[in-house]
C-alpha cells in the first residue's frame, strides 16, 4: 500500500478515535459489571452500532499494550477467545501495518468464523497513553479465504491510558464498530458485542497476570 496514503488514513481514524474518546454525548450504558462498562450509540460510519469499553486492568500501559497492540509480537492471539489467528501482511512503519486477524464461530455457531483486513496504526501520546487506530482496507493480496466470512472494521481502537499516582494499573477505552457480514440476525449481533467486549476485559486481565505476573 502507498506508505504516504495509509499514513493519511491511519491518522484519519486516529482523529477519529480521539473524537470518540472525548465525546460524552448519547452513550447507553448496555451491560455492566466486574469493573468493566460497556456503552454503545448507532454509528455513523455504517448501519450498525458504536461500542465503548471501559474498565480498569492491573497493570502498566507498556504491559497491557503488549497484549493488545496490532504490531508485530502482539500476544493478542494468544489469549483473546475472539481472537484466532493475527499475521501481519505488510508492515510500512514500525507503527504502522496491514493485519489480517482471523475469529472463531461465536454465539453457539450462530456467528461462522470470520476474517478482518486492517490498516493498523499505534500511536503514543505526551500524557503516556498508548493506542492502536484501525480501520478497514481493500488488500488484493488477501482476498477472503475459504470457510471465512469477510468483516469489515470502521473505525476502532483502544486506548491504553496511564493512572495518576497508580502507575501498576491502566485504563482501557475501547471502540469497536464491526459489520460482520453476512446473513446475522440483528438480535444476535446486538447480544454478541456487549457480552464479547466484557469478556475482553476478563481475558485482558488473566492475559497480564499470565504474562507478567
Amino acid at each position: 500500500m502507498d506508505p504516504a496514503l495509509a499514513a493519511q488514513i491511519s491518522e484519519a481514524v486516529a482523529e477519529k478515535m480521539l473524537q470518540y474518546r472525548r465525546d460524552k454525548s448519547g452513550w447507553k450504558i448496555c451491560r455492566e459489571g466486574n469493573g468493566v462498562s460497556v456503552s454503545w450509540r448507532p454509528s455513523v460510519e455504517f448501519p450498525g452500532n458504536l461500542y465503548r469499553g471501559e474498565g480498569i486492568v492491573n497493570g502498566t500501559p507498556e504491559q497491557v499494550w503488549d497484549c493488545v497492540k496490532p504490531l508485530a509480537g502482539t500476544l493478542r492471539d494468544k489469549w483473546d477467545e475472539n481472537v484466532a489467528g493475527f499475521e501481519i501482511i505488510e508492515s510500512i512503519t514500525d507503527t504502522l501495518c496491514i493485519c489480517r486477524t482471523t475469529t472463531p464461530s461465536a454465539a453457539m455457531k450462530l456467528i461462522s468464523p470470520r476474517d478482518f483486513v486492517d490498516l493498523a496504526l499505534a500511536k503514543k501520546y505526551e500524557d503516556g497513553t498508548i493506542s492502536s487506530n484501525a480501520t478497514h482496507v481493500e488488500y488484493s493480496s488477501c482476498p477472503p479465504r475459504p470457510g471465512y466470512v469477510r468483516g469489515f472494521n470502521h473505525p476502532c481502537g483502544c486506548f491504553c491510558e496511564p493512572l495518576p499516582g497508580e502507575p501498576h494499573k491502566t485504563s482501557v477505552v475501547a471502540f469497536f464498530q464491526t459489520d460482520l457480514s453476512g446473513y446475522l440476525p440483528q438480535g444476535v449481533v446486538d447480544s454478541f458485542f456487549p457480552r464479547s467486549m466484557a469478556g475482553f476485559y476478563a481475558n485482558l486481565q488473566k492475559a497480564v497476570k499470565k504474562f507478567y505476573g
